[in-house]
């Protein structure tokens, strides 16, 4: 490329044409879109919503265009006449092949889980630093703690000086940000930040010179498998992709066996009991819709919360000119107590009667607001005696869980455990074996307190019970739960900083075992974990294997998936053929898939940076104080040493 250098914001922008009058204006100007597609009608808040974000977009372009005077774009010569790559760590060929390309093209990294992206991004981000003295470099991770997380990663990869980094995230105030923007050289934030930042015009556009994007694969919809690899290339402007997999001959030597156990546990007795009852209130209520013509499927027992979300779409978009009035409203209640309901049985098969209790409860003492479901599941006599009899169970649970305290701490020793699912039975006897057998294999109590177990499960009031069951076994296992930060009723959130201290603690031994939802799942640094077990099955193979690769990183580990027989074993199997899709969809459509073709080459042309190895040097780096709080919060399943 000769002349003046082109930033990310400056390509976003090149393809649209404009004006010669206010920049983002609406005249003339579209969206880009990918070769082969077509323009779609948009609903005209979705409308709104995306002229928004093309408006943001725009305003940078210009503000690039107008702004960019200085010669190859503030390029160092003397600089690039280098790319330094780090002997810090062992050299590794993939990331080296890698981390070249990045340099000179937009490139989309995938590669297993634990075998060093960040280290790839923090090398690219090193050059970048130092080509363009006069730049910014920009990380954007889509959670507060990975943000955190990563500044620290990247340092002790490359020893940019902190002083020269900062991290911004939606608590940072706007004016300390705009502050920061033109005070620090290298950035991480959260993407709202860009784009709040962008729109307020205290993010210099002009002056980012390389963008990483952390976890990718959040820039797709609702996709098919190629279309969503297709869709992640379009959105994020990608020229080329650098793909390995677990297989792939140059990663092999660092990766390492993950012995991966499909455990399928039959209902029994109670539980069926109880799904049989269920179904009966189930078909009560879904009667009047299929009677209706607005749900056409009447195979109630297999039907899923998913579906009759989208008979109720469609019975929005085309009602029957017959229904007219109160009828559409009744209708609408129907469909509403009918996705709830099936959300109940979604969770009374993969999680158990107590996670079903107290979803019921949030209905019927008001929480979720729900009146109408609320007195129409009143009247259902079925229904009332179900409620009734889960309530007996568990009505001392909930409001121990809801004060945060389990029943065995607060001295009621004598109050039995009740497993509302089989599955736990099995969770709990593969927990204490894994530890039993470790134990007798090291004998040194440093060894012992080596290995750590991490638990996933999708909903918190299943993390809380899950929890509760293995605090029985302390001080053998030493648990704690792992959320996100909203607060419900039945649980309390974590703050950033305390996630951040669970994973430390965790990392360093003061729990050996982690049960956590979906936020424990991607990106967080929580150490060498030898067990991961899943106690739901995961429709989104990328999740899945988020989760699977929280182990192996270091030395082989061991995957246990602990399925209900029937309707979740047919959703892991799905989610494991989807996963082949994927994997599929890019190593085998290259030449199918459309990359961007104008990926800016930022080095000026005639200069080709040379490869020089070099051993970084670096300080301590100085992370953020911890909350004070997290005792407090978080001791509800702390144990140490058996206290």
């Amino acid at each position: 490329m000769s002349g003046r250098q082109r930033t990310l914001f400056q390509t976003w922008g090149s393809s649209i044409s404009r004006s010669s009058g206010t920049p983002g204006c609406s005249s003339g100007t579209e969206r880009p879109q990918s070769p082969g597609s077509s323009k779609a009608p948009l609903p005209a808040a979705a409308e709104a919503q995306l002229e928004s974000d093309d408006d943001v977009l725009l305003v940078a372009a210009y503000e690039a265009e107008r702004q960019l005077c200085l010669e190859n774009g503030g390029f160092c010569t003397s600089a690039g006449a280098l790319w330094i790559y780090p002997t810090n760590c062992p050299v590794r060929d993939y990331q080296l092949h890698i981390s070249r390309a990045a340099l000179f093209c937009n490139t989309l990294v995938c590669l297993p889980t634990g075998l060093g992206k960040t280290f790839i991004a923090a090398v690219v981000m090193y050059n970048f630093y130092r080509w363009f003295p006069s730049g910014k470099v920009v990380f954007m991770a889509p959670t507060k703690p990975l943000v955190t997380q990563q500044i620290e990663a990247c340092y002790q990869v490359m020893g940019i000086p902190q002083s020269h980094m900062a991290e911004m995230t939606g608590s940072t105030q706007a004016s300390t940000r705009k502050e920061i923007w033109c005070s620090k050289r290298v950035l991480f934030l959260t993407p709202q930040v860009m784009v709040n930042d962008l729109s307020r015009g205290a993010c210099p556009a002009a002056e980012i010179k390389c963008l990483v994007i952390d976890e990718a694969h959040k820039a797709l919809g609702n996709y098919a498998y190629c279309q969503a690899v297709q869709q992640v290339i379009t959105n994020l402007l990608i020229g080329q992709i650098e793909l390995r997999s677990e297989d792939s001959p140059d990663i092999l030597t660092y990766s390492h066996e993950r012995k991966v156990e499909k455990l399928i546990v039959p209902l029994g007795e109670e539980l069926a009991a109880i799904q049989k009852t269920y179904i009966q209130i189930l078909e009560s209520f879904a009667r009047s819709l299929i009677q209706r013509n607005v749900l056409m499927r009447r195979d109630i027992p297999n039907l899923t919360k998913y579906q009759i979300i989208l008979a109720r779409d469609q019975f929005r978009k085309n009602p029957s000119p017959n229904i007219v009035g109160i009828q559409q409203g009744i209708i609408e209640g129907e469909f509403a107590i009918c996705i709830s309901l099936y959300h109940g049985y979604e969770l009374l098969q993969q999680m158990g009667m107590r996670s079903l209790y107290f979803f019921l409860c949030g209905i019927m003492d008001g929480t979720k607001g729900m009146t109408r479901s609320k007195n129409e599941l009143g009247r259902n006599e079925d229904f009332m005696k179900l409620y009734n009899h889960l309530e007996c169970m568990f009505a001392r649970t909930r409001s121990t869980s809801a004060n945060g305290i389990s029943a065995i701490q607060q001295g009621d020793k004598n109050k039995k455990f009740v497993y509302s699912h089989p599955k736990l039975k099995k969770l709990e006897e593969v927990v204490i074996e894994h530890f039993k057998s470790w134990n007798a294999e090291n004998t040194t109590e440093k060894k012992r307190d080596e290995t750590r177990v991490m638990i996933f499960s999708s909903f918190r009031d299943s993390v809380q019970e899950i929890a509760e069951m293995l605090s029985q076994h302390q001080p053998i296992i030493r648990v704690m739960t792992f959320v996100g930060h909203a607060s419900g009723k039945s649980t309390k959130g974590f703050t950033q900083k305390e996630q951040l201290e669970v994973v430390k603690q965790f990392r360093d031994g003061g729990y050996n075992t982690l049960v956590s939802t979906c936020v424990g799942e991607e990106g967080l640094d929580i150490g060498e974990v030898d067990l991961i077990i899943c106690f739901d099955s995961q429709k989104s193979p990328i999740r899945l294997v988020q989760r699977m690769g929280r182990t192996g990183r270091k030395r082989q580990g061991r995957i246990v998936i602990i399925l209900s027989e029937g309707r979740e074993e047919r959703i892991y199997n799905q989610s494991q053929s989807n996963k082949r899709s994927i994997y599929k969809a890019i190593s085998s459509n290259r030449q199918v898939l459309h990359f961007y073709q104008r990926s800016p080459r930022m080095v000026p042309d005639g200069i080709n940076p040379k490869l020089h190895k070099m051993f970084i040097t670096h300080g301590v780096y100085e992370p953020e104080k911890p909350s004070r709080n997290l005792q407090r919060k978080s001791s509800i399943f702390s144990y140490r040493d058996g206290k």
